[in-house]
């Protein structure tokens, strides 16, 4: 395929300083939940997006020093030799397919949790810990920031040691940096604090210093914020904060330009939507000639050539776009614009880090598996023999497993028991700003369209007989889970309701059906992630009275890890729905439902006419259990597995990667006592004594 003429702008050279990218997709700092943990991990999924076109592919936050240490959440670092020689992994791989590898400096100050180094964090004042832990900051005093100015160095050093293209000063994100910025934060009375000039000025020693440290070969990079605090979704607060920009303007080789509100800049899609710092964006091109970086989970080409264009940015940034399609720049390069796994917004990549654990996306499940698994997004092995292969179920994982069949060569049927497939991504993208879950479908439904080894039975729901005739010679059973309609108290599952009055308990899946209740409901959310809060939107917008009930002590605990919790409840707040946290729903008569309070037991009722369960799912696997029931002293004519769902309810990103682990897998031999590889420390050798202490 040939490339749109429309997109030639985007593979245009861009020169930042002493380097030169090849194109202007710029994959941003983010966060991997690798670090310095897991460098062989890090350095191939680094380098697959550098294999995918990525112009510039640059680190996670990487520490300069012990005493800015964020575990658990995994972070990147550059304390010592051991530190280049890890991070060198990571350019090696990057530098082998023509691309930049940038190194993001970060001194966390008030921020850092400092609990596996357990030296006491330093920030402009003693304030406590950012994240909630029992401690506070020391106040940093001139000798702290001369020691500053030298980690920082030191640290540049070792990334040009490292064989890193862009060294960043990272002033943003309310870490240090960023502090010695803030007006309200800094207020020292000596040349760091006051004046606009003198709280600037550690920031152009830090860019000065760096620039004469690795200047001749790297450039120097500044992460900043355009706009100086959290206010109304596109309506920016700059403060002083272009003036600020003015006097630093010319000084670095890149702006990577951010922004105050992260659950903004950082927005699932319910909530925000492509391009959304454009309005943050507006002033800064006019002010530097020095090369910009912006993000918005860019997916559109279009649009992204239309915020070059129009002077917003002159790189393409990217975080989340890069990790659901590493290949996304080469896709749009070659024409194949139907071939993009586009983001859907989820932010089950943030969440990883969140919980301090690999990295993994919804839309592409070899993310965090290049190393260890060996996955390829774009490579499969082929079939291992001429076999037919029937998959029963055509949600996320069904999908999957069809469409990395597929791609194997296997003569694959799936086959579902409606006409629409998806499954439960076509019924929650249905909900209230779901609509980019969709995506999911679309993009593994496109790709069974070039597929002629794989058919597609529409209104074809399967018995165990069925599937015995159609002779394959491997089925997969993919029929997904159902909501529950009583409750999990820890130990088993207990109903709320008996008699009449269990007729008018619902699920989610009753009102994703379309089935809506009357009268004032509670919703009672044991699930704790996006669903309640959704079904609770979806029943106010049809004019009903709605309660949110929920064990926990805010709404949607889970969606903290994705930096949607507060936006879930500040939309269910202006929306009029009541909030119960810290109850249970005890008991349900119809007519009122009993709340019982988590912490001593307190009961109160609640008027309601119908309840909604979100709670856990029961696995739709009675075809499984019958057709595995049916095996004889020589087994079944068949191999048999249930993925995803089916086997064990979960996220949607789980259910796409156990359809992708089937179709690897079918075939191949695996360890089941070691089904991947572990990166960790080599042990083997001998390590040196400790120096004394």
């Amino acid at each position: 395929m040939a490339r749109d003429p429309r997109h030639d702008i985007l593979f245009e050279p861009l020169r930042i300083g002493p380097v030169t990218a090849r194109n202007r997709f710029y994959q941003v700092p983010h966060c991997t939940g690798m670090g310095w943990q897991y460098p062989r991990m890090l350095a191939a999924m680094r380098g697959m997006k550098a294999e995918g076109g990525w112009a510039v592919v640059c680190t996670e936050y990487n520490s300069i020093h012990p005493s800015s240490d964020d575990l658990p959440h995994p972070y990147a670092s550059l304390w010592d030799d051991s530190d280049v020689r890890a991070n060198a992994l990571m350019t090696e791989a990057v530098h082998d397919h023509g691309a930049l590898a940038g190194a993001e400096l970060w001194y966390g100050g008030a921020s850092a949790n400092n609990l596996y180094s357990r030296l006491p964090t330093m920030d402009i004042r003693s304030v406590p810990n950012a994240k909630g832990h029992p401690v506070q900051s020391r106040v940093m005093d001139k000798t702290d920031i001369r020691n500053l100015r030298r980690w920082h160095r030191q640290a540049a050093l070792r990334a040009r040691q490292a064989g890193f293209d862009i060294v960043y000063v990272y002033a943003t994100h309310t870490y240090l940096l960023a502090n010695f910025l803030n007006p309200r934060i800094n207020t020292r009375s000596d040349e760091y604090g006051g004046s606009l000039e003198n709280r600037t000025r550690l920031i152009r020693e830090l860019i000065e210093e760096t620039q004469d440290a690795v200047g001749d070969r790297c450039a120097v990079a500044v992460r900043f914020s355009a706009d100086a605090e959290i206010g109304e979704d596109g309506r920016p607060i700059l403060g002083d904060r272009r003036e600020m920009f003015e006097m630093l303007a010319n000084l670095p080789d890149l702006w990577d330009i951010n922004i105050a509100d992260y659950s903004l800049e950082m927005g699932v899609s319910r909530f925000v939507k492509e391009a959304a710092l454009e309005p943050y964006m507006a002033w800064v091109k006019t002010v530097t000639d020095k090369p910009v970086v912006t993000v918005g989970r860019f997916t559109s080409p279009d649009t992204m050539v239309s915020q070059i264009r129009r002077g917003i940015t002159d790189f393409i940034g990217a975080a989340r776009p890069s990790i659901a399609d590493p290949f996304l720049p080469r896709k749009i390069e070659e024409g194949d614009l139907s071939a993009i796994r586009e983001c859907i917004g989820c932010n089950v990549c943030y969440a990883s880090d969140s919980i301090g654990v690999p990295l993994r996306c919804t839309q592409n499940p070899t993310m965090g598996e290049e190393w260890r698994q060996g996955w390829h997004p774009e490579i499969i092995p082929a079939r291992t023999g001429d076999e037919r292969v029937l998959i029963v179920g055509a949600g996320p994982a069904g999908l999957e497993a069809a469409r990395a069949l597929g791609a194997r060569g296997y003569a694959v049927m799936l086959a579902e028991a409606g006409r629409e497939l998806g499954g439960r991504v076509r019924r929650e993208a249905a909900l209230p700003g779901m609509s980019e879950y969709i995506r999911v479908r679309d993009y593994r439904e496109q790709q069974l369209l070039g597929l002629p080894n794989v058919e597609v039975f529409r209104d074809s729901r399967m018995g165990a007989d069925d599937v015995f005739a159609v002779e394959a010679d491997h089925v997969a059973i993919a029929t997904g889970a159902r909501w529950r309609a009583d409750r999990f108290d820890g130990e088993t599952y207990v109903p709320v309701a008996e008699g009449a009055a269990a007729g008018r308990v619902l699920t989610a899946d009753d009102i994703m059906d379309g089935r809506l209740p009357e009268g004032p409901v509670v919703v009672f959310d044991g699930d704790g992630y996006y669903l309640g809060g959704v079904i609770a939107e979806r029943l106010r917008a049809a004019g009903l009275p709605v309660t949110l009930v929920t064990p926990a002590d805010g709404v949607s605990p889970w969606a903290s890890y994705t930096s949607e919790r507060a936006r879930i409840q500040t939309r269910l707040v202006a929306l009029g729905i009541g909030i119960e946290t810290g109850r249970v729903l005890a008991r349900f008569d119809g007519r009122a439902a009993l709340l019982e309070c988590v912490y001593g037991g307190a009961e109160r009722s609640l008027a309601a006419e119908h309840v909604v369960m979100v709670t856990a799912r029961r696995p739709a696997d009675a075809l499984f259990h019958e057709i595995a029931g049916r095996a004889g002293a020589e087994g079944l004519p068949f191999t048999l597995a249930r993925i995803g769902d089916c086997e064990a309810p979960a996220i949607i990103a789980a259910a796409v990667h156990a359809g992708h682990r089937y179709a690897r897998e079918l075939g191949r031999a695996v360890d089941p006592d070691r089904p991947l590889r572990h990166d960790r420390v080599d042990v083997a050798a001998p390590a040196p004594e400790a120096a004394a202490r």
